[in-house]
């Protein structure tokens, strides 16, 4: 009975909206639809999540690991090792100016680079879906106070129409004979 209460002011919200022609994108007309529904609030990040490819979720792990403070550090002690093997022993695999660390620094990040930017795009997509997503709860949230203040309004009204017809009665029963 009270869910039915509910939809029906809910549909009566969106019938308001409706004839006061207040849609001004497709966003608000898909939040009448959800109103109908009564549920907007989702996990849209869950939902992106089951949408990205294996590349994709490669990509993001990669970036993630790249990214972290035990990538730098196994980087530089690689790094640092190779330099110290190379220099201490004459004829190794890459004597000094280090051409083949160089090139295997320049590969690395040619290859980084590309897979973060990858990441970082989906990170804006999933945070543009965020941002709709809380733009959708807002406008639901300001669409159901206005009804709250419309109904608070008609509340006071009532109240207001009761206590004069309630001085009313005690006028009249005040000057009734005793």
């Amino acid at each position: 009975m009270e869910n039915e209460k509910e939809k029906s002011d809910t549909e009566k919200i969106v019938n308001e909206i409706l004839e006061q022609g207040e849609i001004f994108n497709d966003i608000e007309e898909e939040l009448l639809h959800e109103l109908i529904g009564n549920k907007i609030s989702k996990d849209n990040v869950i939902a992106h999540a089951q949408t990205l490819t294996f590349g994709n979720k490669m990509a993001d792990k990669i970036a993630a690991s790249v990214g972290s403070w035990s990538f730098i550090i196994i980087a530089l002690s690689i790094i640092a090792i190779w330099i110290v093997l190379n220099s201490m022993f004459k004829n190794l695999f890459d004597p000094f100016p280090f051409i083949l660390l160089n090139l295997v620094l320049s590969c690395t990040a040619a290859i980084q680079a590309p897979v973060i930017m990858m990441s970082q795009n989906r990170q804006e997509d999933k945070d543009r879906i965020k941002s709709t997503n809380d733009y959708k709860i807002n406008l639901k949230s300001e669409l159901i106070i206005q009804d709250l203040h419309k109904k608070m309004d008609i509340l006071i009204q009532n109240q207001k129409i009761l206590v004069e017809n309630q001085s009313k009665m005690v006028e009249y029963i005040d000057s009734l004979p005793k």
